[in-house]
């Protein structure tokens, strides 16, 4: 499989939390870690460098060291917004970069293929955008985004009103990229209280080496 081109990494961090109570799910730990120190562990060697989408006080991410990118788009619009910011970073401070891959930043087990097989799958297809897919579900959030599509994308949310971000990668043209969900589900994310104790387990599942072999 082909390197992929230079690629930066969003991790979307931007939501509320209400379905755990509010504060940052991808602080909370896994093994003795923050889901956030999961993720980045596993994504920063694919990507050529790595940002974070969160609203409220930087600060709060400051131990990381990522740079971190509010939503423009006010009043908490979804994921849509965090990758409008992302891109909108990106074109201003990496303008030779064409792409960016977001990933949520509470999913501890993605693939440490993600970024070449979304960029292998999407010039096969020979469409604009790639997702993620696994157990016969798609992730719209888990994607691929040039940006050449972030004034296209800025009018959907500030203009037409649009959230879905499965509907708006549809009108360019997506293909969905499906990982095998065992032993793991690589895009399990942890969205309520309980789900942190099933991370835990799945963690202990991978094993030691946090499933590189395998993934």
């Amino acid at each position: 499989m082909p390197a992929a081109p230079e690629t930066f990494g969003l991790l979307l961090a931007g939501g509320q939390a209400r379905r755990m109570g509010g504060g940052d799910k991808p602080l909370r730990t896994i093994a003795g870690r923050s889901i956030l120190a999961h993720v980045i562990e596993r994504l920063a060697p694919q990507c050529d460098g790595l940002l974070l989408n969160a609203n409220g006080d930087p600060s709060r991410f400051a131990g990381y060291g990522l740079p971190v990118v509010a939503d423009s788009v006010p009043d908490f619009a979804g994921p849509l917004a965090g990758i409008l910011a992302g891109l909108d970073w990106l074109a201003a401070n990496r303008p030779g970069a064409d792409w960016l891959v977001s990933v949520a930043a509470d999913t501890p087990f993605i693939p440490r293929d993600l970024v070449v097989r979304l960029h292998a799958e999407r010039a096969a297809a020979n469409v604009a955008l790639a997702c993620a897919a696994s157990d016969g579900r798609t992730h719209p959030v888990i994607g691929l985004w040039p940006t050449s599509l972030r004034d296209d994308l800025r009018h959907a949310l500030t203009v037409e009103d649009e959230r879905k971000v499965g509907r708006w990668a549809a009108r360019h043209g997506v293909v969905a990229v499906e990982w095998p969900a065992a032993p793991v589900d690589p895009f399990f994310n942890a969205n309520q209280l309980g789900d942190l104790a099933e991370a835990e387990r799945l963690h202990a599942l991978l094993g030691p080496d946090g499933g590189r072999a395998g993934r």
